[in-house]
């Protein structure tokens, strides 16, 4: 297998880099401490440079005006973007419009490409994706109890989800709900576009998080459908095929997710070897870098981040070349290995800088408060490392 990068996409990175560090971390004291909306507008100034530069929507299909970037090269993109929290809203690959994306383009007829899709490309709406529900166990994607029932043309569906990742604000949900429920286990959900405005569509509240409530893109809404009546056309692909297309859409995400989550790493290891380098401890001159402790947290996090990459983009590249399906122990495997990677760089970044790594000060504590549900969600630690140990005894079992 061939990591390396091509020229084209070594400029492209080299290019977002210098875009990350002069235009959007220079942004981050303005959004720690304000309503995600107000940055709205200057947020818009900037997507339109990004525009110009034609690095707009990297991963998307070029036919629908993205970059068509693969999965690798989207990668290395989402990686360098990761270093700021407003990275990926401002280049328009953000969750969870990229995995919508996906399964619009994949799955959408003619007309829902139309109204859906492709204004959703251009960045003129947004949308989010309804699937966790509050008395269900979000690791377990088959197991819902919000419902869709046909009545005449339509679905009236009901139900309450919640960690629907930028409701506030969204034009259209993509709603998994349950429409064959006589259906085998995995046969049973499929998937429906309701627009919010749609009556019974209902945004309860942004979910705190943390202590951090946030707006707009950066929330958490929790929904409840009443008696949501849309057209049964709203439907995406096959009644009954929702779990299939779920799993299509969360493996490449998982490659978004540890991508930027190494970003996280970068800027967070770069940030304690600065401070290491410059906090002097003694009348003598003496630095924090001279500490051994510190010095083993050093070259253990670069050599813990340098080993979740690598085994990231290997995971990208068996996607790329062989499918999802080929990946599966590799996407399991990467799920829990860079985020555990990521809260240990965090953590170890933050104890360097002491009192100063508690405050808004620096991005450090934004990235601990909102970072450790990498471990939680697209599924808890604990169901990824039994389904790839599981998998492993089935194959040794055989042998």
């Amino acid at each position: 297998m061939d990591f390396a990068i091509s020229d084209k996409i070594q400029t492209i990175v080299e290019m977002i880099n210098e875009f990350v560090d002069a235009e959007l971390i220079p942004l981050e004291p303005e959004f720690l401490v304000k309503d995600f909306k107000e940055l709205l507008p200057e947020l818009r100034k900037k997507q339109e440079i990004v525009k110009k530069m034609e690095l707009w929507a990297p991963n998307f299909p070029a036919e629908c005006g993205g970059m068509g970037l693969s999965l690798l090269e989207h990668g290395l993109v989402s990686e360098a973007l990761g270093r700021s929290p407003l990275g990926h809203y401002t280049f328009w690959c953000q969750a969870p419009d990229a995995g919508n994306v996906e399964i619009l383009h994949d799955h959408g007829t003619k007309e829902q490409k139309q109204r859906y899709l492709n204004p959703l490309v251009r960045g003129e709406i947004r949308s989010c994706f309804a699937m966790t529900e509050v008395d269900m166990p979000g690791s377990n994607p088959v197991m819902l109890e919000t419902t869709a029932i046909k009545d005449g043309t339509d679905y009236v569906i009901n139900g309450h989800k919640w960690y629907t990742t930028a409701a506030d604000g969204a034009d259209f949900a993509i709603t998994m709900a349950v429409t064959n429920p006589e259906s085998s286990t995995y046969r049973q959900a499929s998937m429906i576009i309701v627009p919010t405005n749609t009556p019974g569509f209902n945004l309860v509240r942004n979910i705190p998080v943390m202590g951090h409530q946030g707006s707009d893109y950066f929330s958490h809404g929790e929904i409840l459908f009443e008696s949501c009546r849309v057209p049964q056309q709203n439907l995406l692909g096959v009644e009954g095929q929702g779990f299939v297309m779920a799993q299509d859409r969360l493996g490449p995400g998982r490659i978004h997710h540890c991508m930027r989550w190494l970003g996280i790493c970068n800027r967070a290891f770069d940030l304690m070897c600065k401070r290491a380098n410059e906090r002097i401890i003694s009348p003598s001159g003496k630095t924090l870098g001279q500490q051994q402790t510190i010095q083993n947290w050093i070259a253990e996090s670069a050599a813990e981040l340098q080993a979740a990459r690598l085994l990231t983009l290997n995971s990208a590249w068996q996607i790329d070349n062989n499918g999802a399906a080929e990946a599966r122990d590799s996407i399991s495997t990467i799920k829990f290995v860079v985020a555990n990677t990521m809260n240990k760089i965090v953590d170890r970044a933050l104890q360097v800088h002491g009192g100063l790594g508690m405050t808004d000060d620096t991005i450090l504590a934004f990235f601990y408060r909102h970072e450790r549900a990498a471990r939680i969600y697209d599924g808890a630690d604990e169901v990824h490392k039994s389904s790839l140990a599981k998998r492993i005894l089935k194959n040794l079992a055989t042998k």
